[in-house]
Formats: C-alpha cells, sequence, structure tokens
C-alpha cells in the first residue's frame, strides 16, 4: 500500500482499515502485517489481549495474533470522523467490534503503513450500562401493594452487601481511584464494597495540609460520568475536592464503607473467593468477594528514614502526609529534608506563615513551571482551547494513550527543550542558588519521571521562586547524618538548629501493603507496582512497556491494582471494571502475556 497525496487522509485511512479488517477476517497474519511499518507499534487495551499490553514490532504482533485472533473474532471496522494529516503523518479515529465486546481505535500512518495502533474496549455485549436509552425507569407505574420506594431499596441494599449477600469486588481504598472504579463497577452491575479507613469520602484529601491544590488543571482531572462545572477552579483546593468525592459518592449511589479497616486478607483456594477481614466501626466483618482490588494511591506506605538520634528530638518530626500546616510554626526553625512536590509545596507554607524554613536537597528534581507546563505540555490536550476545538477529555485521554511508552519520551523531549528556554532565568537562578536541576535521564521531563518513578520533580506554583531568591534556604548535596535535641547535623559536618523536621521523603511500591495485609510470598509474587522498566533512575529494568501491575491481571489471581493521578484513575478504571464484569459474567478471559514480577518491594 502506497501513499497518494490525491486521495484524502480519510479516504487513506479508510482503505488501509478495510484492509486491515479482511486481512484479520481471512485469518491472514501475513497480510495484516504487510500493512505495518517495521518501525510499529498496537497498543492493546483489554480488547484482544484480555490485558492491558503493547506489542513493539512485527514479530510481537504476530505472536499476538497467532494466539488471539481466532478467539477474538474483530469485525466491523469502520473509521469515526475524518481523518486528519500533519508533517507526514496520518491520524484517524475507528470503532469496531470483537465477538464479545465493542471497540474503539486510533491508528497513525507513516507512509501508508501503521505506525502506532491503539485497541481499547468499550463495552461488553449485553452487558451494556444502562445508560440513554437504555436507562431503567425508577418509578414502577401501577399498584403495588407493599412497594418499596428508592431511598428504602438502597437501604437495604446497604444493610444486606457485606453481611448477609457478599459483594462481588472488594475495593481496598475510598480515595479518588476506588470511588472512581466503584461508580463504573455500579454502571455495571457489579457490586461492589468499598472499604475506607477515613470517615469520609474526600478525607484523604481534607486531611492533607491546609495549602494543598491540585497542581493538574481541572481539564485533565474530571470524574466519570459527572463532570466538573464549568466554572470550577482550574487548580482545585484539596476541600472542594474532598467535598465533591463525597457528593460523588452519594449521588453515584456506591456502597462506600467509611472508618473501615481492612486488617487481613487470604484467598481461600477451596471456595475461588478472598477473605478479607475489616472493621467497620469498632465491629469485625469478613467479607467475602470473589475480586479483590488495591485502590491505595500511586504508591505504598511512606518512606521514613531511620536517623540517629531522632528518638532525642524535642521538636515536632513527622512524614509529609502527616504535616498538619504552618500554622504552629511561625518564629519557628524548619528543616525539610525533599525537594520535590510536597517538599516544595510545605516550604512556601511554612515560609507564609512566618517559619524559618531550610529545603534539604539530596538529588537533583525536576522543575516545570506550571504556566509553562500547562502550555506546552497539557495545552494541545487538556485545556479550554483543547475543548473549544472538540477534543474533550474522553478523547484526549485516549490520544495520550495511542501513544506506546517506548516513543512516548521522544513526544516529550522537545517540550522540556522549549521550556528549558522559555524559562532560563528561573533556572538560572535557581542553580546559583544551588539547586541541583534536572530534566529526567534523557530531557524528557515530568510526566516521564512520574511513569518511570514516581517522583523527582516539582510543578512550580510559586515555591521555586523563594528558593532561587532565597526565602527558602537551601543546602544541597547533603543529607541528614544525625538528629539532635534541637538541630539536625548534616552529612557535611554543619548543623541547622530545628524545632520542626518534615520528611518530605516519597512512599515505598504500592505492593508493600501486600505484605502486611496479606502476605510477604503474595507481595513479592506480584513484585513491584509502577514503573515501566526503562533502566533509568529508580525504574530498573528489564523493559516492560506498560505500568507494572497496574489495571490488570497480576501474577495472583483475582488481586489487582488500580489508582494514579485523577486522569488515570478516570481512564483506566474503565478498562479494571470491563475485565472485573468480564469475570462476573462467567465470559472466558485469557489473559495474553501476563507480565512477570522481575522485582520485589
Amino acid at each position: 500500500m502506497t501513499t497518494d497525496t490525491l486521495i484524502s487522509p480519510t479516504e487513506q485511512a479508510t482503505r488501509w482499515l478495510d484492509d486491515f479488517g479482511r486481512a484479520l477476517a481471512r485469518g491472514d497474519i501475513d497480510a495484516t502485517l504487510a500493512l505495518f511499518d517495521p518501525d510499529c507499534y498496537w497498543r492493546d487495551l483489554v480488547a484482544f489481549t484480555w490485558n492491558i499490553r503493547t506489542q513493539e514490532g512485527p514479530a510481537a504482533i504476530r505472536a499476538m495474533l497467532q494466539t488471539r485472533l481466532a478467539d477474538t473474532k474483530p469485525s466491523n471496522f469502520a473509521i469515526e470522523g475524518e481523518a486528519t494529516e500533519a508533517d507526514g503523518i496520518i491520524d484517524a479515529w475507528f470503532t469496531f467490534e470483537t465477538g464479545v465486546a465493542r471497540g474503539r481505535g486510533h491508528l497513525r500512518l507513516k507512509g501508508g503503513k501503521a505506525w502506532t495502533l491503539l485497541t481499547t474496549m468499550t463495552e461488553l455485549k449485553g452487558h451494556e450500562e444502562k445508560k440513554g436509552e437504555h436507562r431503567i425507569k425508577g418509578a414502577e407505574h401501577g399498584v403495588h401493594p407493599g412497594r418499596k420506594s428508592w431511598a428504602e431499596q438502597r437501604e437495604d441494599e446497604a444493610k444486606s452487601l457485606g453481611y448477609t449477600e457478599q459483594p462481588y469486588v472488594v475495593i481496598v481504598g475510598g480515595g479518588q481511584g476506588g470511588i472512581m472504579l466503584g461508580a463504573r463497577l455500579r454502571r455495571l452491575g457489579v457490586t461492589a464494597i468499598i472499604v475506607e479507613k477515613n470517615a469520609r469520602p474526600g478525607d484523604s484529601w481534607r486531611n492533607r495540609y491546609k495549602s494543598l491544590c491540585l497542581h493538574d488543571p481541572v481539564w485533565y482531572d474530571h470524574l466519570p460520568y459527572l463532570p466538573f462545572p464549568d466554572d470550577w477552579p482550574v487548580f482545585a483546593p484539596k476541600d472542594k475536592i474532598g467535598d465533591w468525592l463525597e457528593m460523588y459518592t452519594k449521588v453515584m449511589e456506591l456502597n462506600y464503607w467509611g472508618s473501615t479497616v481492612c486488617k487481613k486478607a487470604s484467598f481461600n483456594e477451596k471456595t475461588q473467593e478472598w477473605e478479607v477481614q475489616v472493621e467497620r466501626d469498632g465491629k469485625p466483618v469478613t467479607l467475602r468477594p470473589k475480586e479483590l482490588v488495591f485502590a491505595l494511591g500511586v504508591s505504598g506506605y511512606p518512606n521514613v528514614p531511620k536517623i540517629p538520634g531522632a528518638e532525642t528530638f524535642l521538636g515536632d518530626q513527622h512524614h509529609s502526609s502527616k504535616h498538619p500546616g504552618p500554622e504552629k510554626y511561625k518564629g519557628k526553625k524548619c528543616v525539610v529534608l525533599g525537594s520535590n512536590n510536597s517538599a516544595h509545596d510545605i516550604c512556601a507554607a511554612l515560609w507564609e506563615n512566618g517559619a524559618d524554613v531550610t529545603m534539604i536537597q539530596r538529588s537533583s528534581t525536576h522543575i516545570a513551571p506550571s504556566d509553562s507546563l500547562m502550555e506546552l505540555a497539557l495545552g494541545g490536550l487538556y485545556s479550554e482551547q483543547a475543548v473549544k476545538s472538540g477534543i474533550d477529555h474522553h478523547k484526549a485521554d485516549l490520544i495520550f494513550a495511542s501513544v506506546p511508552y517506548k516513543i512516548m519520551h521522544g513526544f516529550h523531549i522537545p517540550v522540556y527543550e522549549e521550556m528549558k528556554k522559555r524559562d532560563a532565568d528561573l533556572y538560572g537562578r535557581l542553580e546559583k542558588a544551588g539547586f541541583m536541576l534536572d530534566f529526567g535521564d534523557d530531557g524528557s521531563g515530568l510526566f516521564m519521571k512520574y511513569l518511570r518513578r514516581g517522583s523527582g520533580y516539582y510543578i512550580d506554583v510559586g515555591a521555586s521562586e523563594l528558593v532561587a531568591n532565597g526565602s527558602v534556604k537551601l543546602r544541597s548535596g547533603v543529607n541528614i547524618e544525625r538528629i539532635n535535641p534541637k538541630s539536625v547535623t548534616l552529612s557535611d559536618g554543619s548543623e541547622l538548629p530545628a524545632d520542626l523536621i518534615v520528611y518530605a521523603t516519597g512512599y515505598g511500591s504500592m505492593n508493600g501493603w501486600l505484605a502486611d495485609l496479606i502476605s510477604p510470598e503474595v507481595a513479592d509474587k506480584v513484585g513491584k507496582v509502577w514503573g515501566l522498566g526503562s533502566s533509568t533512575t529508580k525504574d530498573p529494568g528489564p523493559w516492560e512497556g506498560e505500568l507494572r501491575n497496574m489495571w490488570k491481571p497480576t501474577q495472583v489471581p483475582h488481586l489487582w491494582f488500580h489508582g494514579g493521578n485523577l486522569h488515570q484513575s478516570r481512564h483506566y478504571s474503565q478498562f479494571l471494571s470491563l475485565q472485573l464484569k468480564a469475570r462476573q459474567a462467567g465470559l472466558k478471559t485469557p489473559v495474553y502475556e501476563l507480565a512477570p514480577a522481575h522485582h520485589k518491594r
């Protein structure tokens, strides 16, 4: 197939898709592969693989099709809308079906052949969400003695579920991720209980330090089904997010068990169900779901360094996750260990409240000024201008997902090269102040750092200026070697007076929760959660091609991880919910290429 410049991008994409569909229908894998560029990628979100997986190169695509094509039964490939062309690349959207599902995809053609292909499952046939013309009536017209109101039916469900009736899914963690997954499962008719130690939905936000706001813009952060109002702040304050999550939980009628602590979980091989021991309002309850999901954010337990002399300290010391806010530290000597998002936010809030603040930077940090990040990195997909151009968050999510992780860094490097130029003055003054800067191991900046290691950056919303001008004091390239009753001794031998020590030192891997709640053996069988295997700092190889263990089957059957930022929780909850629904419906779900565990906790 060759590119004819007289043929429109839509016609070219339609021809390619027609050839692709016919080759698949014949089971002709050679003909299918002939449609792909030698440098090609096929990313599949559940539709073909019952997994989240990227096939990199023709050999990997061949292997997948040899295993999955006959069973998947793909058909009805059809262009959606108009294709576009820029810099020799044709972009096109399409819809398709498999034997059990409907899907949506994205295609990039280079020289008439597929460079990147994305296939995603959107709904299961016969198990669609009851929406639009399929919505339930709600009112039961007629005369029905002893009928129960909607509220009474909900009350009966809340009383019985977890006691006389068991949920199909238990979600451990009732923050944004657990809530979004719960909403999707509710719409699919999958019974689920969300277990959360805090009393109210949104408390995981409310309980953080006062100045906390989202660093991501509103267009990036919508929840499924109920987008934020069009006057919602671009950067939402934590309490506003907390209230929205609480409202959302109530409106979506989720079975949310607040003030409930998960104590222990084990899988019963005989009954093929989990036994999850929880304490609800001080009383023990055993839940017996078929599927168990850990939705505890982006990370595991807080990393609190063990420093000699910590027990002798006479002031306050705590991890950033426990920081109460700056009010009580006016006029106090404050030492913040760390130099990423939380460290900067806390330093700025302490300084604003009249504290004497010193940041201790142990290793280099990527700084991305918010305005530049919004315009250069996110503006094309997540902004008011993007919405006006016809790219809402649903389409933006798929565009973002269509870029394989293997080549994603190449899309980002030019963004951060431009950021270096645009914000050269700030960067120069930071370096002059002694701040150690980086843009990632390969210059690909913030989001690749987030995917690879989940740390090592700060979205600058003002604190960098405080560091640059010396308002927040800086000690870089050192660590705290010893803690004294009223001071800290640094690794260069110098001493800082201290009334407060904040450990903004990050978190461990998510599978750290499993060691305590299930067993160390299960935690190690699952392996590390998060990271791509890029062989960059804090992301050891081998290459994984997808985020480790996120939103997909793990090495431990019936055990799942869900989380990430608001964007990821929204987007990937769709695919996790469909995998869970398929299992509840008794569909065959042969997982292609279950990822091995290369790293333990």
